[in-house]
């Protein structure tokens, strides 16, 4: 490329333009500097050699020979060569400092790159295998491993080992140096935290500089120490909800298991008789009355049972769902005439279209759903306040939607009512509960793909919805 860079300028001044010896020598010293800036400097230098014999040939009297017959010109030539090779130098030079300035550039790309593919995860096993695989894919080497001073285990960025030994991982854990072996291009730098090593990172493939190292060592161990913190403190923060959910678990199971216990064993104990009082003097009406009592709060402690069993096996996921395509109506119609007793105060108006969609759904679950919901409108509105159910159809779902005219739900409890063992402020005395039926409801309804919602303004009832995947 130098001698046709030569031979091109030789060609256009001496044959073209005829250009004098100023002119020239500008003209080789421009295509030096081109040659350094594109080549380096071993073919500027190698260009300015050739540019010499070339000016002193065709430019400097005596011209077609290499003779120099006014030493003024042996001057010029000097100068000449000592400017080129000069210039090629600063050229080079400039060259390799926009280069190195590249190169930091894009290190400091990758270590950002790198740094934000260590914040993907929290946790701290799955970030140590995904830890290798990283700084591979982000400083484009074959391979890398990692091994903790605290485990035992090997951390990979596949199966091949290219050098990456478990021995010598653990031995620069152990001596806390790096290790650097440019023939078989391995590199093996400490993780630390401030003095303390944590564990050590091995490269293979290309051989990163020391800074670089370093900087992916910190940003490991940082990483590493984070996920660790933070699955620490999510332990305990489960930990603490963990107590707190037994605490409001106990409080509400021991305050409705007692309710019926109490009325069970008062109504009991007054059949029974006491020392002051015969049972014999109970007319057959207050005898009525009182297995009355003990039956209905059998049932009531019956049905928390069961709702604590299948909150349970819900949670656990345990629960088998048959899921068919089947029109809604009817399931809503069983519901109501299963209902009549609890729904006589209650006038009930149904508008479901007669081409609605079938839904995808179990309905003996749905069901459930529904007797939940119709119960809690008739539960909290007064009395001959009317409910409606209605039905539509948008985007392939199904939402049903049981409006009441109770007391409403405040904008701050909207989002805990479908929580296990939640209800609301003002209703905890006035109706009886667990507060774990919407939480049932939610947790079917979330199983068939739908979710559950309640749209309520303070005053003038509450709107609960639930939607289903159309057939």
């Amino acid at each position: 490329m130098a001698v046709l860079s030569v031979v091109g300028i030789t060609l256009v001044g001496y044959r073209g333009l005829h250009l004098n010896q100023t002119t020239m020598a500008l003209a080789f010293l421009l295509g030096v500097l081109g040659i350094s800036a594109s080549w380096g400097l071993r073919e500027a230098v190698f260009m300015s050699v050739i540019a010499t014999l070339a000016f002193n040939y065709y430019f400097l009297p005596p011209i077609g020979t290499f003779t120099i017959a006014d030493p003024q010109n042996w001057i010029a030539l000097f100068a000449f060569l000592v400017t080129a090779v000069t210039a090629s130098q600063l050229s080079a030079r400039a060259r390799r400092g926009a280069r190195a300035a590249i190169e930091r550039r894009q290190e400091l790309e990758r270590l950002y790159a790198f740094s934000q593919l260590l914040l993907s995860s929290d946790n701290p096993a799955e970030l140590l295998n995904l830890i290798p695989r990283y700084i591979v894919d982000s400083f484009g080497i074959r391979s890398a491993a990692i091994s903790l001073a605290s485990r035992s285990d090997m951390y990979r960025s596949g199966p091949n080992i290219d050098g990456l030994e478990s021995s010598d991982l653990q031995l620069i854990c152990l001596r806390g140096e790096p290790r650097f072996d440019a023939a078989q291009q391995l590199a093996f730098m400490p993780l630390r935290m401030g003095m303390r090593v944590v564990g050590c990172v091995g490269v293979s493939g290309s051989v990163l500089s020391r800074q670089t190292l370093e900087a992916i060592g910190s940003l490991v161990a940082i990483s590493i120490e984070r996920a660790g913190a933070v699955e620490k403190l999510s332990r305990a923060e489960a930990a603490r909800e963990s107590e707190q959910l037994r605490s409001v678990l106990l409080d509400s199971v021991t305050h409705e298991f007692r309710s019926p216990l109490t009325a069970i064993k008062a109504s009991v104990t007054s059949l029974l008789g006491s020392p002051n009082h015969s049972p014999e003097r109970h007319s057959p009406e207050e005898k009525q009355e009182l297995l009355t009592i003990i039956d209905e709060e059998s049932d009531r402690l019956n049905r928390l049972i069961g709702e604590a069993a299948e909150m349970a096996q819900l949670d656990a996921n345990k629960v088998e769902f048959r899921f068919t395509f089947a029109p809604i109506g009817p399931v809503v119609a069983n519901v109501l005439d299963e209902l009549k007793q609890t729904l006589v105060h209650h006038p009930v108006e149904v508008k479901i279209p007669p081409d609605f969609p079938n839904a995808r759904m179990d309905s003996v679950h749905i069901k459930e759903v529904l007797v939940h919901l119709i119960e809690n409108a008739a539960k909290y509105s007064p009395a001959e306040a009317p409910i409606r159910i209605t039905a539509e159809a948008k985007n392939r779902m199904l939402t049903i939607n049981i409006a009441d005219r109770g007391p409403g739900i405040d904008d701050f409890e909207q989002s805990l009512v479908f929580e296990k063992f939640y209800r609301g402020r003002n209703q905890r005395v006035q109706v009886h509960g667990t507060g774990m039926g919407l939480a049932i409801c939610k947790a079917i309804v979330e199983a068939h793909g739908g979710q559950l919602g309640v749209t309520s303004q303070l005053g003038h009832g509450s709107v609960f919805y639930f939607s289903l995947p159309a057939a």
